[in-house]
């Protein structure tokens, strides 16, 4: 009998339209003689189901079901693909442990976690991983610039600290620039991170456990046209991605042990992406963030990683689905 899949998308932020691409590129490999898929919208307008008949049908949210032909159905397993809100901090989550339902991103709590930026490399760095000094300012308790300036060196980069898209980041190479990058951030957030800026190279790495096995995905060099690897470098095809890096063993060697012990000290789950800068004067790799429903759309660097592993797609979400439904 096929299992009944929940693939979840949208969300409630500037990020759901990522999360449409994903989707389709996930609904699109989904081997459907194993499974039976059901594209499920959490939209600001209510949880959405379109049904064979094209009309939006609402999720019954006190079980996560839904109605098909007249037939109730119940979900085996929710495959997230919602980046941002409600998706990758958590709330989903917590819900889907209230009712039953496996799902296959990483926890509420690392969720929670990991989309707070500040609170994520203050945990890894705690864990013994490298990560830049940084500044966790709020809204709410403004600092001036020369404040700020007095505890960092310039450049620094200026992120919403929610968030995984780079929507709202900002490189500041001069003082002046500071204040305007200060306001585009707190645009996005009530809560931003100032961050000192580490010269090196930029990789992305993917990383899943299965049957209980760390796996590190061939890992990809960022060289980007933009000056950092900002909204228009992720999505909109201003950036190089080389899948596999050409590095040598050494940073080869010290990136996948980094984003091995990124893996285990946030307690992740499924398939996360974990960027790093590596300072080649220093030998040591250093976390910028993690993104625990990492984008799989055609331009996302998971699916170019796993091709360039040797797997399909097929394969790979098949492998996600039946680990979490094996943690059951």
């Amino acid at each position: 009998m096929k299992k009944k899949v929940a693939l979840v998308t949208g969300g409630l932020s500037s990020e759901a339209q990522i999360s449409y691409k994903s989707a389709k590129t996930v609904m699109n490999a989904l081997d459907k003689n194993i499974y039976d898929v059901y594209l499920i919208d959490i939209h600001p307008t209510g949880w959405w189901y379109e049904n064979t008949a094209g009309e939006e049908v609402a999720v019954d949210k006190a079980d996560f079901s839904i109605v098909e032909s007249g037939q109730k159905i119940n979900f085996d397993v929710a495959l997230m693909c919602i980046h941002g809100t409600p998706g990758e901090d958590g709330k989903m989550q917590g819900y889907f442990d209230l009712i039953g339902l496996p799902y296959t991103s990483c926890d509420t709590s690392t969720s929670a976690l990991t989309f707070n930026k500040r609170y994520t490399v203050a945990v890894a760095g705690f864990g013994g991983v490298g990560v830049a000094k940084s500044l966790h300012l709020f809204i709410e308790s403004p600092i001036s610039p020369e404040d700020i300036l007095a505890q960092l060196s310039l450049p620094v980069f200026v992120k919403p600290n929610n968030g995984g898209s780079s929507l709202g980041i900002s490189k500041v190479n001069t003082a002046s620039e500071l204040a305007p990058a200060l306001e585009k951030a707190f645009k996005e957030d009530t809560q931003v991170l100032v961050e000192e800026f580490i010269s090196g190279r930029e990789f992305t790495i993917g990383v899943f456990k299965s049957k209980g096995v760390t796996t590190v995905l061939p890992i990809t060099e960022i060289i980007t046209e933009n000056e950092f690897f900002d909204f228009e470098a992720k999505y909109q095809g201003k950036s190089k991605e080389i899948t596999p890096a050409q590095i040598s063993d050494t940073m080869f060697a010290d990136l996948t042990s980094a984003a091995k012990k990124v893996y285990a000290t946030l307690n992740c789950r499924g398939v996360v992406r974990i960027d790093f800068i590596y300072d080649e004067k220093q030998s040591k790799a250093f976390m910028l963030e993690v993104n625990t429903v990492p984008g799989q759309s055609e331009a996302s660097v998971i699916p170019q990683q796993v091709r360039s592993l040797g797997w399909t797609l097929t394969d790979f979400y098949g492998t996600i689905i039946e680990d979490t439904l094996a943690a059951k």
